[in-house]
C-alpha cells in the first residue's frame, strides 16, 4: 500500500494560484495526499480565487494564506512552484522532495473590465485544473 504523500504548492503570496492549485489537488488526490499551500509572503486569499473555484464546485473559502516557514518540519514528497517569482526567490527550504515548476498566468494582475478579469480567473483555474489532474494521474 502506498503511503499518503505530502504535497506543498508554493507561490509568491499564497493568495491566488497556489490556493486554486491546493483546491484542485485536494479534489483530485482525495486521500492519496496531504496538500498544503504556502507563499514566500502572505497576502490573504484572493476573493476572486474563491469565487472562480466556487463556480467550478470547489469551496476554498476556508483556506488560509500561509508562509512557507510554517511547514519547515513537514516531510514533503513534492514541492510544486506555480509562479516564476516563487521559484526564483524561495528561501532555502531543506527537503528531499521532488521539485516541480509550472508558471501559471496570474489573473490577479490583470487590469480590465470585471468580465475580462472573470474570464482570466476562469482560464487560470482551468490551466491549474488540468495540471493537477495530470499530476495526480502521473505521480500518485
Amino acid at each position: 500500500m502506498n503511503k499518503t504523500k505530502n504535497i506543498l504548492i508554493l507561490c509568491t503570496g499564497n493568495s491566488c494560484r497556489s490556493q486554486i492549485a491546493e483546491g484542485w489537488m485536494r479534489f483530485y488526490a482525495k486521500d492519496k495526499a496531504n496538500v498544503y499551500s504556502a507563499g514566500i509572503e502572505t497576502h490573504g486569499v484572493n476573493p476572486k480565487a474563491i469565487t472562480t473555484m466556487k463556480e467550478a464546485g470547489i469551496d476554498i473559502s476556508k483556506h488560509t494564506s500561509n508562509h512557507i516557514n510554517e511547514y519547515k518540519d513537514v516531510p514533503f514528497d513534492f514541492i510544486i512552484t506555480v509562479c516564476d517569482h516563487a521559484k526564483e526567490n524561495c528561501p532555502y527550504f531543506p527537503s528531499d522532495a521532488k521539485r516541480l515548476h509550472h508558471n501559471f498566468s496570474d489573473p490577479s494582475k490583470l487590469v480590465g473590465t470585471e468580465e475580462e478579469v472573470k474570464v482570466a480567473f476562469a482560464k487560470t483555474r482551468e490551466e491549474i485544473r488540468n495540471y493537477c489532474q495530470s499530476f495526480v494521474n502521473k505521480e500518485l
